[in-house]
């Protein structure tokens, strides 16, 4: 046990600040449970903390103890899986993977994430648009309970009670609220409920057999209109797995670091495709492509290697670090929105976004992100207290929208504590009261992540 706490404990990368009384740091399951069980016995709140990448407060404690899940650091590379502790970070699985020639699919933007961060909110990332999210990779689970149990999970085994059928967005992307449906597996339960119904420890997770052949692009285009009219048309190209965005506000905050960006670009879209071949017919496809979209060609950039290819994965990973600059440098907050449509509303989700932030934060806003799941980020940039509030209620504002056009208020960052409030928008509350049943199920007391996902409800 460690007191005081220190303060990159208590804060997650959206600024976001919480308060415990202690912090302890288990390297097994045994000393992990010994610490539940002593905070059952006192009724003392706790919250598991992971690498401190989320951006929505879920592992910023609301008083109580933190637990930090770092040494849980088992990794160990298989054919076709790896067992990975829920410690080991994103970047350490991805690179012992690709030593052996395989890959792990989901790529959340910010590799220092930690494993067991990225199945509590079950993260997804730009390789999603073909793989899916994490849920879909995970083969096997050990979850820590308040009980002091621990449970040992794998794909197919059942759900040991009956399931309340949960109304579902039309997405391809949602990690908002769990996930429930009649004859789920146990362990999707886990995925994506924020810590807040047990702690992963380990998890068995899938790898794929690396693609020898890829082509990778960042694709300016000179306006909005041709850059969805471009993402329309290539959704169904075969074997692309990244289909990603950025507007003209991006490219603008980028050109300092990056002066090579045409300045006649006004958006980019950033592709990668598995190809048949190193100079397969994929190349020719797409010279085509390049041409009827009206892409800006000559200016795009394109991997010829490794080394290219990394170049564009630090472009598209230095757009929300620079975010995150002007952020801290106004002194307030994040404002940024995780929410997703169905991909037939993207068009009027888009233009939703664009009418609200030209009128009100004309050169303070930016739009990124998945869009070829219709799920883009906007990131207000607030330079006054008046502008912050606004701000706020105007991302309320478009999750209403969202919802409306039936998509989903968290699409893969969870909601953790400081978006937990829009749960409320994306169900009755007849379904939010029984989550507060699963959650009562597995924590009686209500200790574990108190105040993320939903409103603490004192056990009567």
């Amino acid at each position: 046990m460690t007191t005081p706490v220190p303060q990159d404990y208590l804060e997650d990368a959206s600024g976001y600040r919480g308060n415990a009384e202690a912090l302890f740091l288990p390297a097994t399951e045994e000393e992990l449970l010994d610490v539940l069980r002593k905070a059952v016995a006192a009724s003392t709140p706790v919250t598991a903390a992971g690498a401190g990448t989320g951006v929505t407060g879920g592992r910023c404690p609301k008083g109580g103890w933190v637990i930090s899940m770092e040494k849980f650091r088992k990794l160990e590379i298989h054919e076709g899986y790896a067992v990975v502790g829920s410690g080991v970070l994103l970047r350490e699985l991805q690179a012992a993977a690709q030593a052996s020639g395989q890959f792990y699919a989901p790529d959340p933007t910010e590799n220092s994430s930690a494993i067991g961060g990225n199945i509590a909110a079950n993260a997804s990332g730009s390789r999603s648009f073909r793989y899916g999210d994490t849920r879909r990779h995970i083969r096997a689970l050990r979850v820590a309970l308040m009980d002091g149990t621990v449970l040992a999970l794998r794909r197919g085994d059942p759900l040991p009670f009956a399931a309340p059928p949960i109304p579902m967005p039309g997405t391809t992307k949602h990690s908002a609220g769990y996930w429930l449906k009649p004859g789920m597996d146990y362990l999707d339960l886990f995925v994506g409920s924020e810590g807040t119904l047990g702690i992963v420890t380990e998890a068995e997770v899938q790898l794929l057999p690396a693609p020898k052949h890829l082509l990778t692009g960042v694709i300016f285009m000179p306006g909005d209109d041709a850059a969805l009219s471009a993402v329309e048309a290539w959704r169904g190209t075969p074997l692309l797995r990244m289909l990603e965005y950025m507007d003209a506000g991006s490219l603008d905050l980028l050109r300092e670091k990056y002066p090579e960006i045409p300045g006649e670009g006004r958006a980019a879209l950033l592709i990668e495709q598995e190809l048949s071949a190193e100079d397969g017919p994929e190349m020719e496809e797409w010279a085509d492509r390049l041409i009827e979209s009206g892409s800006l060609e000559e200016a795009s950039w394109f991997a010829a290697n490794a080394a290219d290819r990394e170049r564009f994965r630090r472009f598209r990973h230095a757009l929300p670090e620079s975010v995150n600059d002007v952020v801290r440098r106004n002194g307030f907050l994040k404002l940024g929105s995780d929410y997703a449509v169905p991909f037939a509303r993207n068009r009027e989700m888009m233009a939703f976004y664009r009418t609200h932030l030209e009128a009100e934060f004309p050169n303070r806003y930016v739009i990124f992100g998945h869009i070829g799941d219709a799920h883009v980020h906007v990131n207000i940039l607030p330079t006054a207290e008046e502008e912050f509030e606004r701000g706020k209620q105007l991302m309320i504002e478009f999750a209403r929208h969202a919802v409306t056009l039936g998509g989903t208020v968290g699409a893969e960052h969870g909601l953790g504590k400081r978006k937990a409030h829009l749960l409320r928008l994306q169900y009755a509350d007849e379904v939010i009261e029984a989550m507060k049943e699963i959650k009562s199920r597995f924590d009686p007391l209500w200790l574990l992540g108190r105040g993320t996902l939903l409103e603490y409800a004192q056990p009567s």
